[in-house]
């Protein structure tokens, strides 16, 4: 009997404030049938435990993956069950020597959910520090998706230039922006929403969002419409 081809998509979760995007983009990948192969910095490990109360640990991702990914966008535990982690596999940020960091490793691309601007100037400038980022050149360089979700407001012109360099360079640049015309009645919706778009930029078939369909006032409730 043949071994399935494992090819998966590269989660990256950065430092930036937005670990329910995260959360969200990796049990949609999860519910689509997709591998994934996932990159925590360590910068992220403080947002995430401001942000939810979890501690992620190498030794332990794997129920500390479960704990978050069953969070749901307002704190509350145990919001979505039975999340699949058969198709995930972890790979220590600091671990340069990780397959992903090679352009032989087989992948389809890499998701940067949430991007900082310090994640956004480090690939764009190509400094590769950390295995995110050395990642994401890789991903650069052999020409396969690249969606970098920065999340930030205000940004400055350095980081705007950045950005740009990263459009240049084949990238998708995808602002963390919910939109409303779904109609969201939970802050979830709001996150699925911007979890949705990036699934869409990597092409990975997702219920998360009412997609646009040209009529308007669709997304207002039957009694208001």
């Amino acid at each position: 009997m043949t071994e399935r081809k494992r090819t998966p998509w590269v989660v990256g979760v950065s430092g930036a404030s937005g670990t329910p995007y995260a959360a969200a983009v990796i049990r949609g990948l999860l519910a689509a049938g997709e591998d994934l192969d996932l990159v925590v910095s360590r910068a992220s490990r403080l947002t995430l435990l401001d942000e939810t109360g979890i501690a992620f640990r190498d030794a332990h991702w794997r129920e500390d993956l479960a704990q978050w990914l069953a969070r749901g966008a307002d704190g509350k535990p145990g919001t979505f069950r039975d999340v699949p982690l058969d198709g995930v596999r972890y790979w220590g940020a600091g671990d340069l020597a990780a397959g992903p960091s090679s352009g032989s490793y087989p992948a389809k691309g890499m998701l940067i959910v949430p991007a900082s601007t310090a994640c956004v100037a480090g690939v764009a400038l190509g400094l590769s520090k950390d295995l995110l980022q050395r990642v994401a050149s890789v991903t650069l360089k052999e020409r396969r998706r690249l969606v970098v979700a920065v999340r930030e407001t205000p940004l400055n012109g350095q980081t705007l230039r950045h950005l740009v360099a990263l459009d240049e360079a084949g990238a998708v640049v995808l602002p963390a922006s919910p939109a409303f015309y779904a109609g969201a009645t939970h802050i979830q919706d709001l996150v699925d929403f911007v979890a949705g778009r990036v699934l869409d930029a990597a092409g990975v078939p997702h219920g998360l969002y009412r997609r646009w369909e040209g009529e308007l006032g669709g997304s207002r409730p039957r009694d208001q419409a």
